[in-house]
């Protein structure tokens, strides 16, 4: 068993099988991805510690840093980043929430669910690039960049996620309250 669980955690044919299996469990079911990472660590002998699912030593501290961290990376992709890579200043595929107020609750549910549910990140940031239109995939890339590195430095998974919540929630407001083009047009008129 120790033969397998090594194969598991290693970047050969039962490794990349292993992750193709836990990528591909996303497009069947959204959560599946995230019970084949924990069925994988199972298998694999990986402690879930070591995968950054500790609780956080103050939650509050992950909270006052992770929400605004979130909103601010929100407003500086939508202002700077992908003004630069010419994409859209309103978001087509979710502009039917503007104004919506029937639709919102439900979807800032489905947003912070995701979040929370969903710790795997490098799932997250493949389905990202690949789900997106051309010009949106490099900003998908680069925020799922930001996480991966916020997690890689903390080694906790809580501060990515509530972040990562907080990031998706400002999207959301943005395009509910109609300022989409005025925060990607803010510094490229």
């Amino acid at each position: 068993m120790k033969d397998v669980a090594a194969q598991l955690r290693g970047f050969g044919p039962v490794g990349l099988l292993a992750l193709f299996i836990i990528l591909a469990g996303n497009l069947l079911v959204v959560p599946l991805s995230a019970v084949l990472v924990l069925v994988w660590a199972q298998l694999s002998q990986t402690p879930l510690q070591t995968l950054g699912f500790t609780a956080p030593p103050r939650w509050t501290r992950t909270l006052a840093i992770g929400i605004p961290f979130g909103v601010a990376l929100k407003l500086v992709m939508k202002a700077i980043v992908m003004p630069l890579f010419g994409a859209p200043a309103i978001n087509a595929r979710y502009h039917y929430l503007a104004g919506n107020a029937a639709a919102l609750p439900w979807m800032l549910y489905a947003v912070v669910r995701r979040r929370l549910w969903r710790g795997d990140r490098v799932s997250r940031i493949l389905l990202r690039a690949s789900r997106q239109a051309p010009r949106h995939a490099p900003s998908g890339a680069l925020a799922g960049l930001v996480f991966g590195t916020v997690f890689a430095v903390t080694g906790q998974i809580w501060l990515p996620m509530v972040a990562h919540a907080a990031f998706d929630v400002t999207a959301v407001a943005l395009i509910y309250w109609n300022w989409e083009s005025a925060v990607a047009h803010f510094l490229f008129r």
